[in-house]
């Protein structure tokens, strides 16, 4: 297949790429390996992670239609109460996490819809499933992308004039000789107060496989796991308890604490984001369906997002490695155990023991096991790039300051804590108070390939910095920026290097970037 790009991967920053593209009136192929686009908000079935301004500004326009349009799913589809209907910030879970908690499935329709008018044209063509196996490079160029379907091997060879890598661990760059770093560095490189002493490849943030779940009556209770007195007893040195349970660190003070489950609760509980994380009760935390949102008796139970400490596979990195498979099939494993566990032994309030109505929902995530269709990634390979974004450019502690951190050419904006959950190499939580941030152009600028350009999260950040930048909503602006620079170097016949070299280009973009609703700078605000 010959196109003018090609978008390998098909997550969260992918959809925000090729739908940029499109509207510029670019020619556009895209793969993906599950059967749903947008990666950690859909296959990955996780409600987004977003700042406490969001439904006033600091996120693109494009971002904020898909908000809508999820919103907007519910009013003309579910049977919502007359309050929830005339809400303006629906939140059809009232989880906690977000202030959009809702079903990976919505979300699902929502993107289809955005992509559908560029489908039907001809101008986006999506492979399906198909993960990429090899490229072809010459003298920094990337001509082709081989990809295969992972069910038949039948392969599909992609030619194009840019290549975008929109994978989740950054799966184009050994493939294209595209240099990289991945895992943590040393702390003699970066210079970062969290860093490590020792640089280690293969430490990276744990991996999670999701599930949803509700209560309903009848007994629901799975098979018993094969291995489930390994994880019933698996307990890591500094957790306080079994991973089978309800404790875990408090990620901002590392001291073991042990959470709630309230099944189908009452009331709410609210709080401010900056000062409460809001998972002390594990239902609330990531509920994405709340009965009091939609009409009496419509819904029989709430239904609950899983994506919790609890889930935090550590066992080995799934990058760069030849055990990814076994990494893959042990984090379900864990999952599959800690359901057990909820439904025949985890404490009640009431004094007994286990949910056994407790009841997955994979009609809901699209399986029929009831996890999701790809585990919950949060670190990638990331491309060594023209600007890396380091931990003194972003943390109110090493800056001295909690305003905005800047950079000269921003392409857009983020905002979380540096957020970084137990690792593969053994390390507890790293949080740290965040500035509200910008996305350096850099960032996105490979130091060598010409015309790849990251989509997602393997952009120009380190092991500690990826921890505040992988969110869903900076992971989207990072891929509507990347397909914004793609259509800018076409149209002038420009590659990335020359754009984010030369102050009148970058001016250029910028100037284009806002016309289409990229917010590129944060007004004077405090981070936490």
């Amino acid at each position: 297949m010959s196109t003018e790009v090609a978008i390998i991967g098909g997550g969260l920053g992918s959809v925000a790429a090729a739908l940029a593209l499109l509207q510029r009136g670019r020619r556009v192929v895209m793969t993906e390996e599950y059967a749903w686009l947008g990666g950690q908000l859909t296959s990955q079935a996780v409600p987004p992670d977003e700042h406490i301004w969001v439904e006033q500004f600091g996120v693109t326009a494009r971002y904020r239609a898909l908000r809508e349009g999820i919103r907007r799913y519910y009013r003309d589809h579910y049977p919502l109460t007359s309050a929830a209907r005339a809400d303006r910030e629906l939140n059809p879970g009232r989880g906690r996490v977000s202030r959009l908690c809702h079903e990976p499935r919505v979300a699902d329709a929502v993107i289809t819809e955005l992509l559908a008018p560029y489908r039907s044209t001809g101008r986006l063509t999506v492979l399906q499933p198909c993960v990429p196996v090899a490229a072809e490079v010459t003298d920094g160029v990337v001509r082709t992308v081989t990809v295969a379907d992972p069910r038949t091997g039948a392969e599909t060879v992609i030619s194009a004039e840019f290549v975008l890598d929109g994978t989740e661990t950054g799966d184009l760059l050994p493939l294209t000789g595209t240099e990289y770093v991945v895992g943590a560095e040393a702390r003699s490189d970066t210079g970062e107060p969290s860093a490590a002493e020792v640089a280690d490849p293969a430490n990276v943030q744990s991996i999670a496989w999701c599930f949803v779940f509700d209560h309903v009556a009848g007994d629901h209770t799975i098979a018993r796991p094969e291995d489930y007195d390994f994880w019933r007893s698996f307990e890591l040195p500094f957790w306080g308890a079994p991973m089978l349970s309800f404790v875990a660190p408090n990620p901002r003070t590392l001291a073991p604490e042990e959470r709630t489950m309230n099944v189908n609760p009452a009331a709410d509980v609210t709080g401010d984001p900056r000062f409460d994380a809001g998972d002390n009760d594990l239902w609330q935390f990531r509920r994405i369906a709340a009965r009091q949102n939609f009409a009496d008796g419509f819904y029989d139970s709430d239904i609950v997002l899983a994506n919790w400490p609890q889930l935090d596979y550590v066992g080995g990195s799934i990058i760069d490695t030849d055990d990814r498979a076994v990494h893959l099939l042990a984090a379900k494993a864990q999952s599959r155990a800690y359901v057990y566990w909820l439904q025949t032994e985890a404490p009640r309030p009431d004094g007994g023991r286990g949910w056994p109505g407790l009841r997955l929902r994979g009609d809901l995530v699209g399986t029929t096991d009831g996890f999701a269709q790809a585990p919950y990634i949060r670190e990638s390979r990331r491309i060594k790039a023209l600007t890396t974004v380091r931990e003194q450019d972003i943390s109110i502690k090493a800056r001295g300051y909690d305003g905005p951190a800047r950079f000269d050419a921003s392409v857009g904006v983020g905002m979380y804590r540096i957020d970084l959950h137990p690792s593969t190499g053994g390390d507890n939580y790293i949080d740290v108070e965040c500035a509200p941030f910008e996305i350096p152009l850099g960032a996105l600028v490979p130091v060598a390939t010409q015309n790849l350009v990251p989509a997602a999260k393997n952009i120009g950040t380190t092991h500690i910095t990826n921890g505040a930048y992988r969110l869903h909503p900076v992971e989207w602006n990072i891929g509507e920026s990347a397909g914004e620079l793609v259509a800018f170097c076409l149209e002038n016949g420009l590659s990335p290097q020359q754009v984010a070299t030369d102050d009148t280009l970058v001016d250029r973009l910028q100037s284009r970037l806002s016309e289409a609703g990229v917010e590129l700078h944060w007004p004077e605000i405090a981070g936490y």
